[in-house]
């Protein structure tokens, strides 16, 4: 075993071999990045690094033409992920505490029904939906975005919550109730501290799905009240009708990703704690 450790020939290849996985993964976010700092002209000689780094795609969307558009499609995305989010995160956790905690009958049935819902495609019910939310005065709205969100990060947040929560020793929770708790505060001072990690990681994962929506963003909006910021790239337009506005929408992209990239870079202990906890039993 510890000639295999220190084998000098095994180490170099499980080096050069994650070296090689990061490369892929990291190659589209520097592609996006160079092509966010060149001018069109630039654009148009299809290589990877540009000739002469500009930044004139960032001030377009930031303070000259395109700020109303991508400004507004920004607090849209913030405001309504964070809000879905929210309510996910205290959904899916009072849901998997009963599906772990209590036995009564249909449990295995909503577990079923909550995965078919996650794997559901959302196209087949946009239209239905966007006729729902016109006929009730929901479309182009935040709640009107909120709603469609939560089908798609409450089922996979049930999911991880449950894991979480099987594995909690349910000692704990008997011993607080002995000591003169009641069912929720055992609940909330006992049960929920020892699944944060869960619930930090149930939160980090309904943001990402939530965040990088588009189905729903582009159909369920129609103005800036409520666009999110992956719809809004679609209507970004060139200098003229012959020009495509690939430099401003990968601007876009760059800073949409900044988020993303801080969250992970932040938390990613806890993420990976998360997801390595939950996966302890099934």
């Amino acid at each position: 075993m510890a000639a295999e450790r220190s084998n000098p020939k095994q180490t170099a290849l499980w080096w050069i071999a994650g070296a090689l996985i990061v490369l892929y993964a990291l190659f589209p976010v520097a592609w996006i990045v160079s092509l966010s700092l060149r001018s069109p002209s630039d654009i148009a000689q299809n290589r990877f690094l540009p000739g002469g780094v500009t930044w004139a795609n960032y001030e377009n969307i930031l303070v000259g033409g395109a700020q109303d558009l991508f400004l507004s499609a920004l607090r849209n995305s913030i405001g309504i992920v964070l809000i879905a989010t929210l309510i996910a995160v205290v959904l899916s956790t009072f849901a998997a505490y009963a599906i772990a905690r209590l036995d009564f009958p249909g449990k295995r049935i909503i577990l079923t029904t909550a995965l078919a819902v996650a794997i559901f495609p959302v196209i087949s019910i946009v239209t239905p939906l966007f006729n729902l939310w016109r006929t009730i005065g929901l479309y182009d709205t935040w709640p009107g975005l909120i709603i469609p969100y939560l089908s798609l990060t409450v089922p996979i947040s049930i999911w991880t919550m449950s894991a979480f929560f099987r594995q909690i020793p349910w000692d704990l929770e008997l011993a607080a109730q002995v000591d003169g708790a009641t069912t929720w505060q055992a609940f909330r001072k006992v049960i929920v501290p020892l699944a944060a990690p869960g619930v930090f990681t149930t939160a980090i994962l309904a943001f990402f799905i939530a965040w990088n929506d588009f189905v729903y963003g582009i159909s369920l909006t129609a103005s800036e009240a409520a666009r999110p910021v992956p719809a809004a790239l679609a209507f970004f337009t060139g200098a003229s009708q012959f020009e495509m506005p690939t430099g401003p929408i990968a601007a876009a992209a760059v800073i949409v990703t900044i988020p993303v990239v801080v969250l992970v870079l932040v938390f990613q202990r806890r993420i990976v704690s998360g997801l390595t906890q939950g996966a302890v039993k099934g």
